[in-house]
């Protein structure tokens, strides 16, 4: 069995601290009420009740919320990857960058659709990238990767150099407001005239899409809204 799981890729659990939390919280609610009600049912057995629902109610709205994060990560994220890879629909000889790589799910994901002798470029903003070459290796497209690290939100390639940009899951983990803002305008000047770029990500969204706006980005569109959406534009 560990035979097999070593040559399974991980690309593990999104937000997983977060996770960890709501599972958690939702246990200590649920477990404190249950004591309080076994404590004061005898005595007081309506409010006990009234306490055991409402507690037993909010314990298993955390637990719900972690079971769709999990749900989010094996299984949402992968379908919003094909689908944003399907829309941009490589024909394999594009130069293309990810930015924010993590455990390589969208780098490998562009990595599969391009032909041999071509790389995608994945920079690097969490320290995985190690699991992400490894899962890379796994997936048979180590050849087709290349991950530096992201030092600065200043990027060292020169204007108008990628045919694609592309960030899943990274740019609200990258810094403060004006960190996100530079490093969208920075994937914007990367890319060639005509380039498409894709941004997947929670909350701030909107956020990027004005900051694309702003800098002069064409077409740029939203998903409908929803825990993660698609921002894309092109140049």
């Amino acid at each position: 069995m560990a035979a097999a799981a070593a040559t399974k890729p991980d690309y593990g659990l999104e937000s997983r601290i977060t996770v960890r939390h709501m599972f958690g919280r939702g246990a200590w609610t649920l477990a404190f009420g249950i004591v309080m009600f076994l404590i004061n049912r005898t005595e007081y057995p309506g409010p006990a009740a009234h306490i055991l629902i409402a507690l037993g109610l909010i314990g298993l709205a955390f637990i719900a919320v972690g079971v769709m994060m999990v749900q989010a990560s094996r299984v949402t994220r992968f379908e919003a990857r094909d689908r944003i890879l399907d829309a941009l629909a490589l024909k394999g000889e594009e130069r293309v960058l990810d930015l924010g790589t993590g455990t390589g799910l969208m780098l490998i994901g562009v990595a599969k659709r391009l032909k041999p002798g071509r790389v995608v470029t994945g920079l690097d903003l969490s320290g995985e990238a190690q699991i992400a070459k490894k899962n890379a290796k796994l997936e048979g497209v180590a050849d087709k990767v290349r991950i530096e690290a992201l030092e600065t939100p200043k990027l060292v390639y020169p204007d108008n150099h990628y045919d694609v940009v592309v960030s899943m899951l990274a740019l609200h983990n990258a810094g403060e407001s004006d960190v996100r803002e530079q490093l969208v305008r920075e994937m914007l000047r990367v890319l060639k005239p005509g380039g498409r770029l894709a941004i997947y990500d929670v909350l701030r969204t909107g956020e990027y899409a004005q900051t694309l706006r702003d800098a002069g980005a064409q077409s740029v569109e939203l998903s409908p809204l929803s825990w993660a959406r698609t921002g894309t534009a092109r140049k």
